[in-house]
């Protein structure tokens, strides 16, 4: 019970934190102080508080948006183990609904800004579902592979398998799989290379141009949501790429933590040290990352 109470404060709590730590990194690299690290929890109170205005043009399903993208990411946090603590919720397949509660928020994020009737929401869909079905096949990869090494359908157990000896005893898949899995963390998270999240250069926008419209509390939801997803899929990632594992649970839960704090320092530091693709060159990227995480699951399937 205390695992799963702890589990969920660190769902709810911690994610506007990871962006914070980005931010805090973007800063230092570029020889600022930057904004507190307690920004992001600041701007989403703020924009919970105030008003919202809905276009007359719009329906119930730009409303609907940003609560089923939150409430789809919220259902995926109960289904991946954080650390080496098992997931709240766990059954053989859960899997499949983890890779499409993601599909199914995206779905809803796409036709909200679809429901503006703007050309240039429109635009910004299209290019994010684009790169959504580039992205997939590397995610399931992912899966089969991991599901193989563990000999489960669900996360918790393809999750927690992992150890220290398995990168002496399959280094190779596991290397090519988290350099695919980093990549699907980017793009998910409409991070630099494949987006920038800061922009509002019109020719540039991919995902903010799908929120353009949304003000108020749907907004700060929408925050929010990016911020839960870039903490649910980093919890993923590190649960291949750190397995470590001491028995201690409060040290697990304490590695957890920083393991979370120094991705977020990564993710800060990519997109201090490189600029945003060309659009043109996105697909070739996540190209790449798909034939990655296809070798890896070779190297285990051989």
């Amino acid at each position: 019970m205390l695992d799963i109470i702890i589990h969920l404060l660190l769902a709810i709590l911690m994610p506007p934190l990871l962006l914070g730590v980005i931010v805090k990194t973007k800063a230092a690299f570029a020889g600022r102080v930057g904004a507190p690290l307690l920004q992001p929890y600041y701007d989403i109170a703020r924009l919970l508080r105030k008003g919202s205005v809905f276009s007359d043009t719009t329906t119930w399903v730009f409303r609907a948006g940003p609560v089923v993208t939150l409430a789809a990411t919220a259902v995926a946090a109960l289904l991946v183990p954080l650390g080496n603590h098992p997931a709240p919720v766990s059954f053989a397949g859960d899997m499949i609904l983890f890779a499409y509660l993601f599909g199914l928020a995206r779905f809803f994020t796409t036709v909200a800004a679809l429901d503006t009737g703007s050309s240039f929401e429109g635009m910004g869909a299209a290019r994010e579902v684009t790169f959504s079905c580039l992205a997939e096949p590397t995610l399931f990869f992912a899966l089969i592979t991991l599901a193989r090494m563990s000999g489960s359908l669900s996360l918790t157990p393809m999750l927690t398998h992992a150890t220290v000896g398995d990168w002496l005893t399959a280094g190779a898949s596991l290397l090519l799989l988290v350099g695919a899995l980093f990549l699907v963390l980017l793009v998910e998270n409409c991070r630099i290379p494949f987006d920038d999240p800061t922009t509002h250069l019109e020719l540039t926008m991919i995902h903010e141009v799908m929120v353009l419209d949304h003000s108020g509390p749907a907004f700060g939801l929408i925050l929010y949501g990016a911020a839960l997803k870039l903490f649910v899929l980093g919890a993923f990632f590190m649960n291949v790429a750190l397995p470590v594992r001491t028995g201690n649970t409060l040290a697990d839960w304490g590695i957890f933590v920083a393991s979370m704090l120094v991705l977020a320092v990564a993710v800060g530091v990519v997109e201090s040290v490189m600029a945003r693709l060309r659009l043109i060159r996105i697909p070739q990227l996540l190209v790449a990352a798909t034939i990655l995480s296809a070798f890896s699951m070779l190297l285990i399937l051989r």
